[in-house]
């Protein structure tokens, strides 16, 4: 390693070493007469305000270089002369308070944060005069408040008050009271002197009073000494013989109330025994009461959890199982529904296509006949002819008459008898095709016939004379 190496790590570990010294330097303890203010770039409080000084009592903290610094403020107390003068009290009397005051820079945060903002830097003569002009404000004011008989005879709530309003205010600079020490209290117009001379008058009258009552309760006691001493010792001699006998009677008298209180005392004991026998066992039948009325209420309760238990369960299984019914009864409808409306949709198709082909035929029908709808229609009824010939036949070929009675006068019209004119008839009340052709808007063709001519009713005939048996035929 050559010498330049050499030199310039001297170099560079003598500026470090340099600059420990200077940060530990930095490294400032607080007293504990003391209270150490840092300030310049503090940082914020909670509330998001920026801080204008760091205040410490005790510990130590780290100064930082250039953008911090820091001072010390004396925790030593100060003792401020307060020689209040002419002060007006609440009866508009001048008095003068002489007093002495001792105070403080606090070490409360709060307050400690005040004197760093508004004492750091003053001389003590300087904090000395502030705190003076406050106290002086102050006591004036609790003096306007206050009679002078309070002021002086009563100096606890004096001190009181003075001491309330005295620290409210020095707390506002960061000062503390200590103490309050009030010498002496003058006016200026003697009325306190008065107030002395007054009590001191009255404590020698009330002194003097005193020493002549002394002195004739002596002379009345001397007096009453010697009569009581001629009594009592007159006394004393009767008082002795009354003394032996009342003594022999108050030992009888004694040993009877003895007896009395024992047998009093037994007998009280004997009931008091008996007592709380009954006691005990009155106790224990209520207690078996009141075990008994729980176990029934117990086993009703128990009982009516069984029942109700059973019926809810029994009711919700019914309520599930109606339930369940009415759902596959709605099912089943809503099945059944379904089916009758494919069976109709299907019924109402086939007719649809029913009704639509038998259309299509008869259009195709009379065309057929040529567009001429009666043509069709004869069409139509020759090709039901034999249809409607097996129908009338029908009508008449299951009759069976074994014997049909006619009476017969043998007097017909137009020559017919009335036999002939019952088959005739009979034979028309079957419906002839020409009928049935005419009912339907046609005629028969010429080829079957003519249709007949309406007949004439029947005229009425006489009672037959006759009678005449026909059998009838068998189809």
């Amino acid at each position: 390693m050559t010498f330049p190496v050499v030199i310039l790590i001297c170099i560079i570990a003598l500026v470090l070493f340099s600059l420990l010294i200077a940060l530990l330097s930095r490294y400032r303890k607080c007293p504990s007469d003391k209270v150490m203010v840092i300030y310049g770039k503090i940082g914020s409080d909670h509330n998001g305000q920026q801080r204008s000084a760091k205040c410490l009592h005790g510990g130590a903290a780290f100064v930082i270089p250039i953008i911090q610094a820091y001072q010390y403020l004396d925790l030593t107390p100060i003792s401020i002369n307060v020689d209040l003068t002419n002060a007006l009290s609440r009866q508009n009397i001048r008095v003068d308070v002489p007093s002495r005051f001792t105070v403080g820079i606090s070490t409360e945060p709060g307050i400690m944060q005040n004197a760093a903002e508004r004492l750091l830097g003053l001389k003590l003569q300087e904090i000395q005069e502030l705190a003076k002009d406050i106290i002086f404000g102050q006591l004036r004011l609790v003096i306007a408040t206050m009679d002078i008989e309070e002021i002086n005879t009563d100096r606890d709530k004096f001190l009181a008050a003075v001491s309330s309003n005295v620290e409210i205010e020095l707390k506002k600079i960061g000062l503390r009271l200590i103490n309050v020490n009030v010498t002496d209290i003058n006016d200026e117009s003697g009325y306190i002197d008065a107030l002395g001379k007054e009590a001191a008058a009255k404590a020698i009258n009330d002194a003097k009073k005193s020493v002549a009552e002394k002195d004739r309760d002596g002379s009345i006691g001397q007096a009453n000494a010697q009569r009581d001493q001629r009594i009592q010792v007159a006394a004393a001699n009767a008082t002795a013989i009354e003394g032996e006998n009342a003594s022999k009677v108050s030992i009888a008298q004694s040993e009877a109330v003895r007896r009395q209180k024992e047998a009093e005392a037994l007998r009280l004991a004997t009931a008091a025994e008996k007592v709380q026998a009954a006691k005990a066992l009155q106790e224990a039948y209520g207690a078996q009461q009141q075990a008994e009325l729980t176990r029934a209420s117990l086993e009703k309760a128990s009982q009516e959890a069984d029942v109700i238990v059973k019926a809810e369960v029994a009711k919700r299984q019914l309520e599930i199982e109606a339930e369940a019914e009415a759902e596959r009864i709605r099912r089943q409808a809503r099945g059944e529904a379904d089916a009758i409306f494919a069976k109709m949709e299907a019924q109402a198709k086939g007719l649809e296509e029913m009704l639509t082909k038998q259309a299509a035929g008869l259009a195709r029908l009379v065309a057929a006949a040529g567009g001429d709808p009666s043509a069709a229609v004869q069409l139509m009824v020759a090709d039901k002819l034999p249809e409607l010939t097996r129908i009338q036949v029908d009508a008449i070929k299951n009759l069976k008459i074994d014997k049909v009675t006619v009476w017969d006068s043998l007097n017909g019209k137009d020559g017919q008898t009335n036999t002939a004119q019952f088959v005739s008839g009979m034979m028309k009340s079957v419906p002839p095709l020409g009928d049935l052709f005419r009912q339907a808007g046609m005629d028969l063709p010429a080829f079957l016939g003519k249709p007949a001519e309406d007949q004439s009713s029947h005229e009425e005939t006489s009672a037959p004379a006759d009678a005449e048996e026909i059998p009838s035929e068998k189809q």
